[in-house]
């Protein structure tokens, strides 16, 4: 595997070796096209092409010619006339197995290693092995990091008098890094699609690359593309945002500035907690914060009752996910899906192995955030360091938090803001309460009011309403008193005080 430059010297090495077959693995055959024109041109021989539109042409010539049927037979006669010639077939199909034509293009690759010749396949399709002994293959990545920048800088050169572009050199390597995994027309593509519905390329700009990234990547059912509001608020959880606002200058540091201190980028976080604490909308702050593309990675539905289906499915998720990335990958109550490894299920064993293997050695930048309601449940192998950058705990919220929520909820759904001494009584009133307890209580003063033409909500409304609701602390008291205890002993706290409620 390789960028542009190593592939390129491969190639060139297997021609002046006289390898019979030379396969390219690319889907982007014009890239590999400009390629071989340059080492036509450098190693000042003839490689004839064809593809189905363009015929026969030369790399280093004009003339082009027509050939009536299969291929095949053309080059058989050229290999016959020219002894160490070099031919390349473009986007070639139907060899991945035995077949005819398989068995055609075998018994060219004996006829080229007998005239001293060279057969070049462009394919992103596997290839039969009886083939693949003839030959060697290279892989042709997408662009790599500098090729993105050169890319964008490339562009902004074109566009730049015509348009409006405020893009410096820092705002150029950030879009190249969220361009990963795109083609060099998917980049064109991409970049022509902001500039002409934005009319210019700001620094806010930079978040509609990532919104692009779903819509260019063919679905995986078990992973779906999460809307993140842009003006999205979390209150509270004051220790993990620090921690993340550390965090994303590692995320995005340069390859060679990480391999310079032998670092990786962070891996993702494990958030265990209370039900209804924010688990769930911490991974859509993440993604908001570090203006990356959310998926919801459904782990429960790649479990496929026929043998094998499951790995694959696994596998194809995972690829999925390193093909978008950079992004923010999230997993909800995680325990359900790969509690089933402990259950003697041998495939839900293999299909954890996979997962587990991927956390562990992806070089993808792709940030985890898993949440979870019973830690119980999760099998022992996923806390080994490494995996996991963190293990946060999200308790109920605390004093400080339930006093913003509170603030940010009745700004925005009831139109009010209560004075201290009538927002510390809701604080005592909601002790006890859950983010999700608390949001709750207000939107449905919020709807009642709709309803009945209210346009003022007294903070004794709220009060009652906070008297009618039982909290989770209360529906469930052993259960949260067990989860608090874990999380008190096991994992750092994602708040700098402790919960709102008294042992």
């Amino acid at each position: 595997m390789g960028n542009y430059v190593s592939t390129k010297a491969e190639i060139k090495n297997y021609i002046c070796a006289r390898t019979p077959l030379i396969v390219v693995d690319s889907s982007e055959r014009e890239r590999v096209e400009r390629m071989l024109k340059e080492i036509s041109k450098e190693l000042d021989v003839s490689i004839n092409y064809y593809t189905d539109e363009k015929q026969v042409c030369s790399f280093n010539g004009n003339a082009r010619q027509d050939v009536d049927g299969d291929p095949l037979h053309y080059i058989a006669t050229a290999f016959k006339k020219h002894r160490n010639s070099t031919f390349a077939i473009g986007d070639i199909k139907r060899i991945g197995e035995d077949n005819v034509f398989s068995r055609e293009v075998l018994n060219l690759l004996y006829l080229a290693k007998e005239t001293n010749c060279t057969l070049i396949l462009i394919t992103a399709d596997s290839i039969w092995s009886r083939l693949s002994q003839f030959g060697m293959l290279t892989t042709l990545e997408y662009p790599d990091m500098d090729e993105r920048i050169s890319q964008v800088e490339t562009f902004i050169g074109q566009f730049n008098g015509r348009y409006p572009i405020e893009w410096d050199p820092q705002d150029i390597r950030m879009a190249a890094t969220l361009l990963r995994g795109f083609s060099e027309i998917q980049i064109d593509n991409i970049l022509s699609t902001t500039l002409v519905s934005k009319q210019k390329l700001s620094k806010e700009h930079l978040f509609e690359l990532t919104e692009q990234k779903s819509k260019l990547y063919s679905a995986v059912p078990s992973i779906q593309a999460v809307n993140v509001n842009r003006n999205l608020e979390v209150s509270g959880l004051d220790n993990l945002k620090a921690w993340l606002n550390e965090k994303k200058s590692i995320f995005f540091a340069s390859d060679d500035a990480l391999k310079d201190r032998d670092l990786t980028t962070p891996k993702g976080i494990l958030l265990a907690g209370v039900p209804g604490c924010g688990k769930s909308l911490s991974a859509k702050m993440v993604a908001k914060e570090w203006e990356l593309p959310l998926f919801r990675f459904d782990l429960g539905t790649i479990y496929d009752k026929w043998v094998g289906e499951s790995e694959k499915k696994m596998k194809e998720a995972l690829q999925f996910i390193d093909n978008v990335s950079p992004c923010v990958v999230w997993v909800d109550e995680i325990e359900k899906a790969l509690s089933v490894s402990d259950t003697g299920n041998d495939t839900g064993k293999r299909v954890l192995g996979q997962f587990l293997f991927w956390l562990q050695e992806s070089k993808s930048r792709v940030f985890l955030v898993a949440t979870a309601n019973d830690i119980s449940l999760l099998p022992y192998e996923l806390f080994r360091k490494g995996r996991f950058s963190e293990i946060f705990f999200i308790d109920l919220p605390n004093a400080a938090e339930r006093k913003a929520i509170i603030e940010q909820y009745s700004r925005k759904a009831l139109h009010i803001k209560f004075d201290e001494s009538e927002t510390s009584e809701l604080v005592q009133a909601s002790k006890g309460f859950s983010y999700s307890d608390i949001e709750y209580v207000i939107k449905d003063t919020a709807q009642l009011a709709l309803l009945n033409g209210q346009t003022i909500i007294s903070k004794d409304l709220l009060l009652e309403k906070f008297k009618e609701i039982i909290p989770i602390s209360q529906t469930n008291p052993d259960k949260v008193k067990q989860i608090r205890k874990w999380g008190s002993e096991r994992a750092v706290a994602a708040s700098s005080k402790s919960g709102g409620i008294e042992e």
